[in-house]
């Protein structure tokens, strides 16, 4: 024969190593043919049947039919256990859904949540108390700055970029003043230009400084209320204008002097303001005095207007602002966090609702799934009685085919498995009406909860704005009587 060993491994390989057909049902579909050549029941048939046994008057099996019925119900009791082992699965994947701990769960989250709510809203009220009382302090306080200094505008306060100009037009103020007056000093240096921007800095820092400090610390006094404070203005206003004339006139009568002396320069600056301060005898030194005083008048003006020309006003005013922005900005932070809160409970719940609705889904495919597999359990007893007849009909056909005596009277007969009926524990288990009702009533109550935790909401915004009426803001667009 060709390829004798080839052959044998292909029929090795063909072969399988159990006697089933290949199946991913739970109970296999038994390979009858293989289950006949296991048991060797053709050969055991004819040797039985060639020594005439079992004898005609035999009422039971023999050995051979016996082994099968053995194989037969051996494997009714193998298909049993799996069946039992499929409804332990069945029952845990039942108590792991857990629909008594899902109620109790809804019912408690229901009782809890609203009152966690309304403590964040507690919370949130107390917070916004303190705020709103520091505002009405804050307006208060500018209802009575008004009202003593009888002022029917509101305060002038500069923003941010109008400020950071102001401060930027000063030191430029400085820097250019320093250069040109370092230009002009550079003649008598003898460092240069490098010795007259030295020199010059410090005439600039005083020039300029002085015109600051007399425009914001003084002169501003001139608009206030009282007449001490009127006068005490104008004494600052003329020692500016003095202060103003004194610092730029030396500057130029130093400018002169040190062209034409390298020691004892400001011995003689100060001679000469003393006998002649007008004096000056070049038109440079005029043009440094000019350019001096216009700079200073610069400063001064910008001085003026960094903040309230009315002394305290814009203090007032400051505070006012930032009680009011601590406020409202607190309460807007507080109500979205209140908004925040709400989604993520609502969006919890409706994630709540869904996976009731999937666990009923759940639970009717796990019952449904547990009936078919109890009715292939069924059908399968049915097929290992068939397989049994079968088996012992190849067994009875091989032991007739060789017998010389009438077969025994049973050999007519046919073999009754004796079926076994699965108990199933469903007592503990929720009709499928009732869990309908039940989880249509917990996904109404959440549904309920989504509503009541909204209008806790809305009253925690109404809450808050009651604040409003609690604090009334003062009238601080127009002057009360003192």
């Amino acid at each position: 024969m060709r390829f004798e060993a080839l052959n044998r491994l292909w029929e090795t390989v063909r072969e399988t190593s159990h006697d089933y057909r290949a199946s991913t049902d739970v109970f296999p579909v038994v390979d009858v043919e293989k289950l006949s050549t296991t048991l060797g029941l053709k050969e055991k048939g004819a040797t039985s049947g060639g020594l005439n046994r079992p004898g005609q008057s035999a009422q039971s099996y023999d050995e051979a039919e016996q082994r099968v019925i053995a194989w037969v119900e051996a494997e009714k009791k193998s298909s049993y256990q799996v069946l039992e082992d499929q409804f332990q699965t069945f029952d845990r994947r039942l108590r792991n859904l857990d629909f008594e701990g899902q109620f109790g769960l809804i019912r408690q989250a229901n009782a809890s949540s609203v009152s966690d709510f309304k403590a964040e809203v507690a919370s949130g009220v107390d917070e916004l108390h303190g705020l709103r009382r520091n505002l009405k302090t804050a307006e208060d306080e500018m209802v009575d700055f008004k009202s003593r200094h009888k002022l029917q505008r509101a305060a002038k306060v500069s923003s941010k970029a109008a400020w950071g100009f102001k401060v930027a037009l000063i030191i430029f103020l400085i820097l250019i003043e320093m250069v040109m007056n370092g230009s002009f000093l550079a003649k008598g240096s003898e460092q240069g230009i490098v010795g007259g921007v030295t020199e010059a800095a410090a005439f600039a820092f005083l020039n300029i400084g002085a015109a600051l400090m007399f425009s914001f610390f003084c002169v501003r006094f001139l608009v206030h209320r009282s007449f001490f404070f009127k006068l005490l203005g104008l004494l600052g206003l003329v020692a500016y204008v003095a202060v103003a004339l004194a610092i730029n006139i030396a500057l130029a009568h130093y400018r002169e002097v040190s062209a034409t002396i390298l020691t004892g320069a400001g011995t003689e600056v100060m001679q000469r303001l003393k006998t002649a301060p007008l004096g000056l005898q070049e038109l440079n030194s005029w043009m440094l005095f000019a350019v001096g005083l216009m700079f200073s008048l610069f400063a001064f003006i910008d001085g003026c207007y960094l903040t309230d020309p009315y002394p305290g006003f814009s203090g007032v005013q400051k505070r006012l602002d930032a009680a009011r922005s601590n406020y409202i900005d607190r309460k807007l932070d507080l109500i979205d966090d209140l908004r925040d809160i709400r989604d993520e409970h609502n969006g919890k719940i409706e994630e709540i609702i869904r996976d009731l609705s999937m666990r009923r889904q759940e639970t009717a495919a796990i019952i449904a799934h547990r009936a078919r597999t109890a009715g292939l359990f069924a059908e399968h007893q049915n097929h290992l009685e068939r397989t049994a007849n079968t088996l012992l009909t190849i067994y009875r056909e091989a032991n007739r085919s060789t017998r010389t005596e009438p077969e025994p009277t049973y050999f007519a007969s046919h073999y009754q498995l004796e079926r076994l009926t699965p108990v199933l524990h469903t007592d503990e288990e929720w009709d499928d009406k009732v869990l309908g009702e039940r989880i249509q009533n917990a996904q109404a109550e959440l549904t309920q909860q989504i509503k009541r935790i909204g209008d806790e909401f809305e009253s925690a915004i109404e809450k808050y704005h009651k604040l409003d009426n609690l604090f009334p803001e003062g009238i601080i667009g127009t002057t009360q009587a003192a």
